[in-house]
C-alpha cells in the first residue's frame, strides 16, 4: 500500500520507522494524551501502523489498526506532528486503517480518545458497556493487552483512561451499508 497525497505520502510502517514512530508521539505521552510504549512493543506492532511520511522522509503522522476480536478492531497510537495539524494528515490515516479493517473483515471500530470531535466526524459515536456478547466479553477479558481492557472498561484500567471517551463505528461496505452485527 502506497497513497500519495499533494504533499506526504501513506504507506505501511516499516521496522525502520519504529524509532520515528516513538519520536512522534513523545510529545503526546509527554502530555498524557497517549500512554507510552516500550520500543519492542512498537516493534511488536509494527505491521499494525500506518505512516504518513513527508517529502523529505521526515515522518508526520501514524496510526495502528489493533484487531480485537472477529469483528472489532481499536484504531491505536494516532498522532500527527503539531506542523502538520488540520492538514488532513489524520483524516487520512484513519480513512485507511479503516480500508485495511474493512480488509480483515472487521465490521467495527473502536478508539479511546480526547480527540471527540474528530472522532465524531468520522463517524464514531460514544459507547457504554455492553457492547459486546457475554461469551466474547468472557474472552476478551482474559487478554493481558492493556487496549482490550480499555474497551471493556476495566477498572484497573481506569487512571489510564480518565478524560477519555470510549467511541466505536460501524464501519460501511463498499455499497455504502453498514455492517451490523
Amino acid at each position: 500500500m502506497l497513497i500519495r497525497m499533494d504533499e506526504y505520502t501513506l504507506r505501511r510502517a516499516r521496522t525502520s520507522d519504529v524509532v520515528g514512530i516513538q519520536r512522534l508521539v513523545a510529545g503526546l505521552v509527554e502530555r498524557r494524551i497517549l500512554l507510552g510504549k516500550e520500543l519492542v512493543v512498537l516493534y511488536e506492532a509494527v505491521q499494525e501502523f500506518v505512516v504518513a511520511e513527508a517529502s523529505d522522509g521526515t515522518l508526520i503522522g501514524c496510526g495502528a489498526l489493533h484487531v480485537m476480536w472477529e469483528d472489532l478492531g481499536e484504531v491505536r497510537t494516532l498522532a500527527v506532528a503539531d506542523a502538520w495539524l488540520h492538514r488532513g494528515v489524520g483524516r487520512a490515516i484513519v480513512a485507511e486503517l479503516e480500508r485495511n479493517a474493512l480488509e480483515l473483515g472487521l465490521s467495527r471500530l473502536f478508539c479511546l480518545t480526547f480527540e471527540v470531535d474528530f472522532f465524531t466526524r468520522r463517524g464514531f459515536a460514544p459507547i457504554g458497556e455492553g457492547i459486546v456478547a457475554d461469551d466474547v466479553y468472557a474472552q476478551l477479558v482474559r487478554s493481558p493487552d492493556e487496549g482490550v481492557a480499555e474497551f471493556l472498561d476495566l477498572a484497573r484500567v481506569k487512571p489510564n483512561t480518565l478524560g477519555n471517551t470510549r467511541m466505536l463505528k460501524l464501519l460501511a461496505r463498499d455499497d455504502g451499508h453498514t455492517l451490523e452485527r
